[in-house]
């Protein structure tokens, strides 16, 4: 009777092979081998492993190593920092000094707890629809407020007691604001990071890494401080940690490659798909695009020449030709230009008043719609779409009406017109020697009929650029064009019904 021969292999998370099992049948007798590897892991690897994913690297994104490296640095800055000011604080609420009241120095920190809660409450508020598209800009911004408030506890001492007081309350106000921004943005790129539904285990590994970091800041902190007492020795120590602590940080940030497309993102990638037929990935549109921008603004990328100098006008709707001559490598972004901005989810009568125009009746406070635009030739253009938008080519400006039932795809597709359009705008003001937005005062007919080619354009691209975004990795499912609480409009006796358009209707707005 022939042998035969079963192997069986243990794998762990990351891969690695834990054991084998070999079953080998000979003479009527069979056999189980047990084999296991040889202990590859040095001593340094196994303590990494014990702050580092179950599964690294295959359970996180490959942007996570590199963020978590700048971001551990930037907190071991910060730990020295923070030694700095809470003595600085220390000196300025008295001690040392026999004449200090320690019922004085309670009720000051009493002040200080009660402005920060009130503050967070209130920046909570304000800020938390835009904490999770704009990630990236509020990481960075947590530690600016953060690395001000440690100037100003530094700067208390100097002040009279009065002023002292308002000082170290400022201070605390901009912790607070520093403790929203971070503790939600840090959550949104953990959420980015976790690959394998581990976000849970990844957020206490991440505390772990904190803790170790923190720790040794500490240390390093008390030596410091113990051989720093002169003010130039203090100031120059403390700058030049903060610098460190900001740079380190810009750098964690500027690692990480999104997925999701927000304004920005957004902008670039149809800006270049326009131009150029492809679509960029998620970390060739991360090497570009800028931490801070402004909320709402519409930017064209400006593709460079080193795909051969080849200048697409934006009003091309044949990219087909294009693409067959535009190199597969990264599409160099040399500049962005600004063109206007756009308002999304606007209640209906923001779009009404810049359409028609609105009176306001003094004693009742009853509108009416001014001599303008037929209202139902704009609603009739859209009335297939999600939306309805009209370019405002006074202020530059694009104002969207989102539709009760509308998808993600539809805020997307509104983006990309509002651009587009946007770009025909300034092109036309351009070609008429202007230097503004606006490109001229044409009637109303002829912002309608701009709307219409600009609408026309995108509906040629958008179902391929869609297609292509993920393909190269984009995760449209998840809406972060909407940075403020946004309103949704029902239109009865619409021609095309009142909901989301098309391949989209199926999909509802997490806010609607």
């Amino acid at each position: 009777m022939a042998s035969t021969r079963l192997e069986i292999i243990d794998y762990d998370d990351a891969g690695n092979v834990t054991a084998s099992y070999i079953e080998s049948n000979a003479g009527g007798k069979t056999r189980v081998d047990v084999i296991l590897p040889k202990e590859s892991k040095s001593y340094i690897q196994q303590i990494l492993d014990v702050f580092l994913p179950a599964g690294y690297p295959q359970s996180v994104t490959d942007d996570y190593i590199q963020y978590q490296i700048y971001d551990s640095l930037q907190a071991f800055s910060s730990s020295i920092a923070g030694l700095l000011s809470s003595r600085a604080v220390l000196e300025g609420v008295g001690v040392g000094d026999a004449n200090a009241s320690p019922t004085a120095a309670l009720l000051l920190n009493v002040l200080q707890e009660s402005m920060g809660r009130i503050a967070t409450i209130l920046f909570a508020h304000k800020l938390g629809t835009s904490l999770e598209p704009e990630c990236k800009m509020y990481r960075l911004a947590a530690d600016i407020f953060n690395d001000t408030a440690m100037v100003l506890d530094c700067l208390s001492p100097a002040f009279p007691k009065t002023a002292r007081v308002l000082v170290l309350s400022f201070s605390s106000v901009l912790r607070a604001l520093c403790g929203v921004c971070a503790g939600s943005s840090k959550a949104s790129l953990s959420a980015h990071f976790a690959k394998r539904n581990n976000l849970g285990e990844l957020n206490a590994k991440d505390s772990s890494q904190e803790t170790v970091i923190s720790l040794l800041g500490m240390l390093a902190g008390s030596i410091i401080v113990s051989h720093i007492s002169s003010p130039l020795a203090t100031w120059s120590t403390l700058l030049f940690l903060l610098s460190l602590h900001l740079g380190t940080n810009y750098a964690a940030v500027s690692a990480v490659s999104l997925r999701t497309l927000n304004r920005q993102r957004a902008s670039i990638v149809f800006a270049t798909a326009i131009q150029t037929g492809r679509v960029l990935g998620p970390a060739e549109v991360a090497r570009v695009e800028k931490v801070f921008e402004w909320d709402g603004v519409l930017r064209w990328a400006v593709v460079g020449s080193g795909i051969g100098g080849l200048n697409v006008r934006p009003d091309s709707s044949d990219v087909s030709d294009v693409s067959r001559h535009v190199s597969q490598s990264v599409i160099p972004v040399s500049a962005t230009q600004m063109l206007g901005s756009a308002r999304l989810g606007v209640p209906f009568e923001t779009l009404l008043g810049r359409v028609s125009g609105v009176q306001r009746h003094e004693r009742t406070g009853a509108r009416r719609a001014m001599q303008g635009t037929k209202l139902s030739e704009l609603l009739r253009l859209f009335q297939h779409d999600g939306f309805v938008l009209w370019w405002d080519r006074e202020r530059g400006e694009a104002v969207v009406v989102l539709k009760k039932g509308c998808g993600t795809l539809d805020v997307l597709k509104a983006w990309m017109v509002a651009l587009v359009v946007a770009r025909r705008s300034w092109e036309r003001g351009r070609g008429r020697g202007g230097v503004g937005v606006g490109g001229g005062c044409e009637g109303e007919d002829d912002g309608i009929k701009e709307l219409g080619d600009a609408k026309d354009e995108v509906e040629n691209l958008f179902g391929g650029i869609v297609d292509k975004l993920r393909d190269r990795g984009w995760d449209l499912d998840i809406g972060m064009l909407e940075t403020r609480a946004a309103t949704r409009v029902l239109i009865e006796g619409e021609g095309g019904g009142g909901g989301g358009g098309g391949r989209n209707r199926k999909e509802k707005d997490a806010r609607e």
